[in-house]
Formats: structure tokens, sequence, C-alpha cells
């Protein structure tokens, strides 16, 4: 991937309507669940990101026939449960860590061997916690020390277990789910701290018997998946970012239309509320079986707030966004509980603390969290690492700051994001490439 490096100098009030793309989570599964379904399957609202297109690519050379009809839009003819095709070509998952765990509990129960693979950033990332109880569930996977590849072993025969996730995960819960399509008996998933239940609503969407409730998941295999249309909601950590902006930048005023509101996924926007952010939700509705809401964003004086850990598992992904908001917030603000921030796309509270204080920010990092006070930031140099949220974490950071803020290595974010910059220009920011 070529390198490309942003700058984000400070703007004037945000105003207008911002689209974001769809979601990502949802978009993913919704590929997997349509090319296991029987029938025609029509996605709307498709994610047009690297990550998921990463899930159609692999999924294709798998034997799944989709069709583009437009952008956002797929037409997936399901194969069935069993109707998957083996390729002794590796599967690349790119930069997709949610295609990568969820694709080796999908794989773990098929008749034939398969090898996933990742772009430099994900071949960095552990897959222990999801390899480790699929092989408690019959699967064998062969890792790197832990690391990808993935190479999975086809044709063994698998039981469902009951497992408790030692650190919750929807990524971890969804891989044992899917593996427990092709089990033998029961699997059951208790978690720790409720994660985000996409998988189960849409196994639910798609037919197949499944029981949840917040922190708990159970369904057997030997059922099947019937092709269904989805229509994938906004991408909530895609709006995150403007939320935070729309907060902290004076004048601000943004509009954000059909979001999804999953309430484990929304926990920023509680987080946000807490420390006296003005967001409302309008013409709040259902769309694919997941809650949908239009989001107004206003200027609000910030303060500082100890964050409730009961939030942490629904805003994993938002923490970047919530560190640039505790900066432009009178007082303290505390972050524990969010260990799970040191195994993302980068060590997300290192990578945050390490470009916060080379822009002035006072922060103190911890092992699970970070605490951080309110102050004015300067101009300066940040390295997101290739993590796309830091990148446009800190691209927020560039609108209240002093000075320009120059952002190292930011082409990941068309994995999650594209058209970032164009979006983010459109309703005011100052953003450009550099160099």
């Amino acid at each position: 991937m070529t390198r490309l490096d942003w700058l984000s100098q400070p703007a004037r009030a945000l105003h207008g309507s911002v689209r974001v793309p769809g979601d990502k989570s949802v978009s993913h599964r919704s590929m997997m669940l349509s090319a296991l379904a029987e029938g025609r399957s029509h996605i709307r609202g498709f994610l047009e990101g690297e990550d998921t297109r990463a899930t159609a690519a692999v999924l294709q050379k798998l034997g799944v026939r989709i069709e583009t009809p437009s952008a956002g839009e797929r037409v997936v003819d399901g194969v069935g449960l069993h109707g998957l095709r083996g390729t002794a070509e590796a599967l690349d998952c790119g930069n997709a860590g949610t295609g990568m765990r969820l694709l080796a509990g999908l794989l773990a129960g098929q008749a034939f061997d398969s090898t996933l693979i990742g772009d430099e950033s994900l071949s960095r990332r552990p897959m222990r916690r999801v390899t480790e109880p699929l092989a408690a569930m019959g699967a064998r996977i062969d890792t790197q020390d832990g690391l990808p590849p993935l190479r999975v072993h086809g044709g063994q025969p698998l039981k469902g277990i009951r497992y408790t996730l030692p650190v919750a995960s929807a990524q971890v819960k969804s891989a044992l789910l899917l593996a427990g399509l092709y089990a033998q008996g029961e699997t059951e998933v208790i978690e720790p701290h409720p994660t985000r239940d996409y998988t189960e609503r849409m196994l639910a969407a798609f037919g197949w018997p499944i029981e949840f409730e917040p922190g708990h998941a159970r369904l057997s295999g030997g059922h099947r998946l019937r092709a269904t249309d989805v229509d994938v909601p906004a991408d909530f950590s895609s709006a995150a970012f403007f939320l935070v902006a729309g907060s902290i930048v004076p004048g601000a005023e943004l509009r954000l239309p059909a979001v999804g509101l999953n309430p484990r996924r929304t926990g920023l926007l509680q987080a946000l509320r807490l420390m006296g952010a003005d967001i409302t939700v309008e013409h709040e509705r259902e769309s694919g079986g997941e809650p949908v809401g239009d989001l107004i964003v206003r200027h609000a004086q910030l303060h500082g707030v100890e964050l409730p850990e009961a939030l942490v598992p629904d805003m994993i992904d938002e923490f970047p966004a919530l560190f640039i908001a505790a900066t432009a917030a009178k007082g303290r603000t505390v972050v524990r509980g969010a260990a799970e921030l040191r195994v993302k796309e980068s060590d997300r509270i290192a990578t945050m603390a390490a470009g916060m204080k080379a822009i002035g920010a006072n922060i103190e990092e911890t092992p699970d969290g970070a605490i951080i006070d309110g102050g004015a930031l300067r101009g300066g140099e940040v390295d997101s690492h290739g993590d796309h949220r830091i990148a446009m974490s800190f691209a927020v950071a560039g609108l209240v700051a002093q000075g320009p803020i120059r952002i190292a290595d930011c082409a990941n974010v068309a994995t999650s994001f594209p058209g970032f910059m164009e979006l983010a220009n459109g309703c005011g920011f100052e953003l450009r490439t550099d160099g």
C-alpha cells in the first residue's frame, strides 16, 4: 500500500448533513451469511471499503457468485452451508481482522483445507484467542506463533461447546457461532461483558434458530440459512469522528442520517452525553433487524468524566475519538478496563498517548486505559502507525489545535472509511494530503 500522509488544520464551524458509509461489521456478516444461505440475497448499503471487499473476494474464491449492480449494492447467490469449494490459493483478508477471525470459524467446518493471510498490519495481530476455543470444538488451525497466516485443516468433525470468553470480544464470539453452524450439538458462548450482537441478529434474520440476550448466545448445528435482503445501516464507528468533531468545534451543527444504533455499539454516544455533549436522535426506526436513527450533534462545552467500565465493550473501536474529545473537555477524563485496545490494529493506548503528547496533550498511559487532562493542543507531527481510526481521530484533533497537525501513514483509512477526506471537507474540515 502506498504511503499517505495528511495535514489537518484548524477549521471554522462545521455544518451540513454527513452520510457516512455502511456499517463494516454488518457488511462483513451479511456477505458471509448470504454466501452460506440457500437462494439469492440482495445487500444494500454495503460498505465499499477494502476490508469488506477483501471478505467478498475470499468468498468468490470459494465459489460464491457475487454481483455488483451499483456502488453499495451486492447480489449474492448463496451456495448453502456445504456448497463452498476449496482452493489452493491463499485467501487474502487484507487488513480485515473481523474478516480473518470470522472466516476462521466459518472455514473450520469445511471439508477442505484453507490458508488465510493478511497484510503486514494484520499479520502482527494475535489470533490465539480465536484459534484456541475453535480447537476445543475440534478444529485444527495452525498459526505462526499465534499470528497469521492461519492454516485451517478441513474435514475435522466439530462438536458444540459451552465457552466462557476470558475477554469480551464480538469477533471471537462470532467465530465460535459460525463454527457452531457445522458442529454436532449445542454451541453456547458466555461473555464477561455483553458485546455487539450483529451475528446473532443476522443469523436469526437468515432463519437460523438462535437464542441470545446481552452476554449470552446459544445455537445448535444442523439447520439451514435462507436467503434474505439486508439493508446495511450507516456505520456508528464512522459517525463517531463527526460526533466528536461536532461536539468540540465552536458553532458546529451536523446531521448524520440513518446511523445504526445497536445498543452494543453506541457506548461512545452515552460517554459523550455524560461529558455534556448535545446529541439528539430523530426518526428512530428498525432496518434489517437493526435499530437506526438520525443523529444531530451541536457544539457543547464538554467536561471530564470517569468513564463507567460498563460502557467499554460497547465503544472499543471509538476510544481514539474519545481521547480527542477528552483533550477538549474541562477537567480530567479517566478510562479503565480497556486493555483490549492494546491488541487492535495497533496498540491504541500507546499509539494515541504518543501522538497526543507530541501535540501537547496531558495524557498518562495506564495498563488498561489512560488519564487525560483537558487543555489546548498545539500543532505538530503524529504517526498513526497505519491504524485508520487513529488517523481519523487526529484529523479531528487538527480542527481545534493551535496549528496544523501532520498525520503520517493514513492509507489504511480506505479499509474502513473510503471517501473520508471528501466527506469531512464537505462539512468544513481543513484536511489535505501532505507530501
